[in-house]
């Protein structure tokens, strides 16, 4: 009976031991901030998934879209922390590059979201939407949408961050294209000769930011009717400097990227023309199942066939559909919107 006890009580503690050993598998998503929605909602995917399979996650985030050395440190805790895996929204796509190849020479898998590093090849793997796409989509629907008035468009650019993170020249060219303005270097935008282009100023990706960088366009270009942003704060900040001197009749369209529940609400009610959704809680969801099947089996995630990422999809949204550039309407947008 007593040898009976002792071994039920072995089993037991061994049980133990084992579920512990899984639940401190150490993980760590790091975001640009905890402030823009889209990162708020990678970062419940990412916990939600991470609770789902007994991982525990820690995260972290810039103070400011483009605190490298935030994220940085981050790394470097992590790593320290004997962490398996990392997530990572990198604000200075080209400055994390040695932070994150010391954690990969130290055994850590190292995924990029949403942005991916510069090279890409320096994170294992880059979970993402196609950035250079989602801003092609909503240049065709500019260019469609004007017509024969695309050949004499006033464009205002309002981008991210004066180093250029990939997001950024990926999303700015990729409209650019699909707007049909010649692109020149590919990973830089500034240096283009199209004359329908006002200028291009940065907006930190905040309303603030893109109220500023309107009314500085609008003081260059006055006659803008065409106003491309990264992403729907930007977007939103931009319609208030548009509304501001009268030119919220119409008379400008204004496109964005991401999909969030406010910009596709904005989309409704005609602020912005359209959108190119991104699923960003399915990015931190799925890269928390990657880190964990790592974890468990020393598999590494692979790309999209045809990509050097993985695709998280993208769609445009817009209640003026274009012939020949599929999209779906807002009332389809707010089911799948975050934030």
């Amino acid at each position: 009976m007593k040898n009976s006890l002792k071994l039920a009580l072995a089993g037991s503690l061994a049980a133990l031991f084992c579920s512990q050993a899984v639940a401190d598998d150490i993980i760590g998503i790091i975001t640009k901030t905890n402030t823009n929605p889209g990162f708020v909602k990678m970062r419940e995917g990412a916990e939600e998934a991470a609770a789902k399979a007994g991982l525990e996650l820690r995260s972290f985030a810039g103070k400011y879209d483009g605190d490298n050395d935030s994220q940085v440190q981050a790394i470097e805790n992590l790593v320290a922390s004997g962490a398996k895996g990392i997530l990572i929204t990198p604000s200075d796509t080209k400055a994390i590059v040695p932070a994150v190849q010391a954690a990969r020479d130290a055994g850590v898998l190292v995924i990029a979201l949403d942005t991916p590093l510069e090279p890409i090849d320096a994170a294992d793997m880059t979970f993402g939407t196609d950035n250079f796409k989602a801003g092609q989509l909503i240049g065709q629907w500019a260019a469609g949408t004007l017509g024969d008035r695309a050949a004499g468009a006033k464009i205002a650019f309002l981008d991210l961050a004066v180093n250029q993170p990939s997001v950024d020249y990926l999303r700015d060219q990729g409209f650019m294209d699909g707007f049909g303005i010649d692109i020149k270097d590919p990973k830089k935008y500034g240096d283009e000769d199209d004359a329908r282009i006002c200028g291009h100023e940065m907006t930190g990706g905040a309303e603030d930011g893109g109220r500023t960088a309107m009314e500085t366009l609008l003081q260059k270009c006055s006659d803008v009717n065409v106003v491309y942003t990264i992403n729907e704060p930007s977007a939103a900040g931009a319609w208030e400097a548009l509304k501001a001197v009268g030119k919220d009749d119409g008379s400008v369209l204004v496109v964005s990227i991401d999909g969030g529940c406010p910009g596709v609400r904005n989309v409704a009610e005609g602020i912005i023309g359209a959108t190119s959704m991104q699923f960003l809680k399915n990015m931190g969801s799925i890269g928390v199942e990657a880190l964990d099947k790592y974890i468990k089996s020393g598999e590494k995630p692979v790309a999209t066939p045809g990509l050097s990422f993985f695709d998280t999809g993208v769609k445009l949204i817009t209640d003026k559909p274009v012939a020949g550039v599929e999209s779906i309407d807002t009332t389809q947008g707010l089911e799948l919107c975050w934030g």
